[in-house]
């Protein structure tokens, strides 16, 4: 197997150096020359490329197909799928396949590659935070190369959307570990991009599927050139090293009216908030004073300050869904309040000014993952509000993210897509995205009746439900909403400003097929 990945990595790359075109293929993919037929975007690093185990990364859309995917507007349209129906009897989903779709490596894709994919997904022994999409996937059954069919358990009104997950081919991966694979470092896709070079820790090049079965994409070569670090993607935007990159609200402005350079500034269904670690024996022993530290929080002048008003404060995870409660408790910034919780609970105040129960000093360790200071500017503004109630909060950045034994995380989510998800998997018990280990009956069984209806007056007073009994017994701390501030060069078009983004601010590859660059 490895062997064969390598020589079609090889392959890759010779035939990408042998095309034509406005500027070529850069020989050394880590300094690449942007402009022309090739797009240096400013990207994270990536470990691995696997979108059956991990949710996010911006590259799978390029080297990937679903049977569905979304549009502008974030609507489930067809992709490898060219068309389903769904027996409400039986709750089927059977979707007819494009035909003459061929893998990266030549190879026909089929309807097996399906039924692998999403069983991959569901088999616990793989550990796929994805896996709860698909828990009520009862059999699937290939009728023919062309023709796959989903028997679900119970209706579930987000089953399209979760059908946008990339498909992988079984004759690359069957029997091969989906945590360790060498496939997931040279991956093969239907995507229009195929992987040409992947220079560790500097840059992953990727040409331009001349087969793709939707048409080949405009623009040659794009190159995920990797910058860790956000001051340092400002810097190489003004150089003119990249042509698109995501910056911090700060770096951004500095582009807006600059000649040359473009600022989108595009919303998104983004929110940062604190996890508490329900794992952690703290917040076992006082869970209760959540509340207080919601109260604690001056969202608008953390938006403010930090994201130059680039976003709104944060009360819910369907904040921006069209299941939104407007009037949930949103534990609004009352610093009285805060300390009028601590008290009714008997904390009192001890010589440092900080409050104390049964003689622990209240308050906790907040983690922040490295290379996003955005989110550690937000993470130290929220501690020192905290310690201004009397509640000691610190901030740190570990080497590695300790999900079980850490305090609490300043985590990120939210999709723009059907409100189930990034709300069932998150604040699901046992789910596979439920990183706190959080746990509240009334939350999942709203969420499970979200879920199995397809009517929008069961499903809105379902989520109603939901968040009223999230707000009553808090996971997180919401705090603000992040939008997203993509610069580009002016000579990059096709860009759909108007899209909502999702976590980190994804999608903004949806249409880029149809984007040039001169």
């Amino acid at each position: 197997m490895k062997k064969t990945l390598l020589s079609l990595l090889l392959a890759l790359v010779l035939a990408l150096t042998a095309c034509g075109g406005n500027s070529g293929t850069p020989s050394d993919s880590s300094a690449p020359a942007a402009g022309g037929s090739t797009l240096v975007y400013g990207s994270g690093d990536y470990t691995r490329i696997n979108p059956a185990m991990d949710e996010h990364g911006e590259i799978n859309i390029l080297l990937f197909n679903g049977l569905t995917a979304h549009d502008g507007k974030n609507q489930v349209v067809p992709s490898l799928a060219r068309s389903w129906e769904f027996d409400e009897s039986t709750y089927t989903y059977t979707f007819h396949l494009e035909e003459g779709v061929k893998w990266h490596d030549g190879q026909p894709f089929t309807a097996g590659d399906v039924k692998f994919t999403i069983e991959a997904i569901m088999d616990p022994d793989n550990g796929s935070e994805n896996a709860p999409n698909y828990e009520d996937v009862e059999e699937i059954t290939v009728v023919d190369d062309h023709t796959v069919a989903f028997r679900l358990s119970a209706p579930n009104a987000a089953f399209l959307d979760y059908m946008t997950m990339s498909v992988l081919p079984r004759h690359l991966l069957e029997g091969e570990d989906f945590q360790e694979s060498a496939f997931f470092r040279a991956p093969v896709g239907t995507g229009p991009y195929q992987l040409a070079a992947w220079d560790e820790g500097q840059a992953i090049t990727l040409a331009r599927n001349e087969d793709y079965f939707k048409g080949p994409a405009n623009i040659e070569t794009i190159v995920f050139k990797i910058v860790t670090d956000d001051n340092a993607k400002a810097v190489q935007m003004q150089s003119g090293e990249l042509d698109l990159a995501l910056l911090t609200p700060k770096d951004a402005a500095n582009f807006q009216g600059k000649e040359g350079f473009t600022v989108y500034e595009m919303e998104t269904s983004d929110y940062r908030g604190i996890l508490f670690n329900f794992q952690n024996p703290y917040w076992t022993e006082n869970r209760d004073l959540i509340p207080a530290v919601c109260c604690a929080i001056d969202r608008q002048a953390i938006v403010d300050a930090v994201l130059l008003g680039r976003g709104v404060p944060a009360y819910s995870p369907l904040q921006r869904n069209l299941y939104n409660l407007e009037d949930v408790e949103r534990w609004d910034c009352d610093p009285a309040r805060a300390r009028q919780i601590l008290e009714d609970a008997g904390c009192t105040l001890n010589g440092e000014g900080f409050y104390e129960r049964d003689g622990q000093e209240v308050g906790f360790v907040l983690s922040v993952g490295a290379g996003d200071q955005v989110r550690l500017d937000i993470a130290q503004a929220a501690a020192q509000q905290l310690q201004e109630v009397g509640i000691r909060c610190t901030v740190e950045v570990p080497a590695k993210v300790d999900w079980g034994g850490q305090m609490a995380y300043l985590i990120g989510w939210g999709s723009p897509f059907d409100a189930d998800d990034h709300t069932y998997k998150v604040f699901g018990t046992g789910k596979g995205a439920n990183y706190s280990g959080y746990s509240n009956p009334q939350v999942d069984q709203y969420l499970s009746e979200a879920r199995q209806s397809a009517d929008p007056a069961v499903r809105k007073a379902a989520y109603a439900r939901f968040q009223e009994a999230l707000a009553a017994d808090p996971a997180f701390a919401f705090i603000c909403y992040v939008d997203a501030d993509y610069t580009a060069k002016s000579s990059l078009q096709g860009i759909s400003p108007d899209t909502v983004m999702g976590h980190h601010g994804v999608g903004i590859f949806w249409n880029v097929c149809d984007w040039t660059i001169g």
